[in-house]
């Protein structure tokens, strides 16, 4: 059996649906990964072979102003999970981010790639992930600029300012691959099957910036909106960002022979489930 916490959420959903009846989901109203009893409690009884934490505090300018928050949940909760999932003989499988990287490097991030966070929640991800070595059976997967149908996301938003308004500005100066739950769910359980341990990146393929992403939303969408470019430091967040944070995948098509679609044919798949 498969444990997917967090399967409340955008992504946790999803997987749960990739994964099917070999899943069983648990979410806040089960468990609390903050505490390490409430955590042991719910693996010692489901007894998972595999644990899939999808959860996350993912708000990345509150992080910044709630850093123990962020901490206990991205941080010592994924400690947490790795203990109770070492006891009981289970793989531990934790979702990273490349928000551990400062987006300096100029090309695509591979999976060795010395980490740097920017701010309090690429900080809380990156002991995310040292602590899921507490279980040596662990498997880490980076990915970026997640949208699903079960959660807030940047297509969503871009869909409902559509109706509000006829010209946006998005910043030109953010580089990345947004990727869709679902595939990246498909990546994840090929992961699994596969046997694979350590880290590996998992996006959409392809990159573009924010701005060129709403744009092929509205395209896509067949809606009239008209999209501005801005720079980051205009749109002055709390957050610091990483610029080129562009992920490489080749490691996962090389272990596993999967490899996620483009993330504009992804975006026209998503639209057409989202429509009917």
């Amino acid at each position: 059996m498969i444990l997917v916490v967090g399967a409340n959420g955008m992504l946790g959903r999803d997987m749960m649906g990739v994964i099917g009846g070999a899943g069983r989901g648990v979410d806040v109203d089960e468990v609390d990964i903050t505490s390490l009893e409430s955590t042991e409690r719910i693996v010692r009884t489901l007894k998972p072979e595999i644990v899939i934490n999808c959860a996350a505090y993912t708000d990345v300018d509150g992080c910044e102003s709630n850093a123990e928050t962020a901490m206990q949940v991205n941080g010592e909760g994924v400690a947490h999970l790795a203990m109770a999932s070492r006891e009981i003989g289970a793989r531990l499988v934790h979702v990273s981010t490349d928000y551990v990287f400062d987006g300096g490097k100029g090309s695509p991030y591979v999976e060795d790639d010395a980490t740097r966070p920017l701010g309090v929640y690429g900080e809380s991800k990156l002991a995310g992930e040292l602590n899921a070595a507490f279980n040596p059976d662990h498997l880490i997967v980076r990915t970026q600029w997640l949208y699903g149908l079960h959660g807030k996301n940047f297509v969503e938003t871009m869909l409902r300012l559509a109706g509000e308004k006829d010209e946006l500005a998005v910043v030109t100066d953010q580089i990345g691959s947004p990727t869709w739950t679902v595939d990246l769910s498909h990546a994840i359980l090929a992961l699994v099957k596969t046997g694979q341990r350590g880290v590996y990146h998992a996006a959409n393929a392809g990159f573009c910036s924010w701005n060129e992403f709403a744009r092929a939303i509205f395209e896509e969408a067949g809606l009239p909106v008209k999209v501005a470019g801005m720079t980051t430091d205009e749109l002055n967040r709390p957050a610091r960002r990483p610029l080129y944070s562009t992920l490489d995948c080749g490691k996962l098509e090389k272990d596993t022979g999967f490899r996620l679609q483009p993330w504009r044919s992804a975006l026209k798949a998503y639209l057409r489930l989202r429509n009917t």
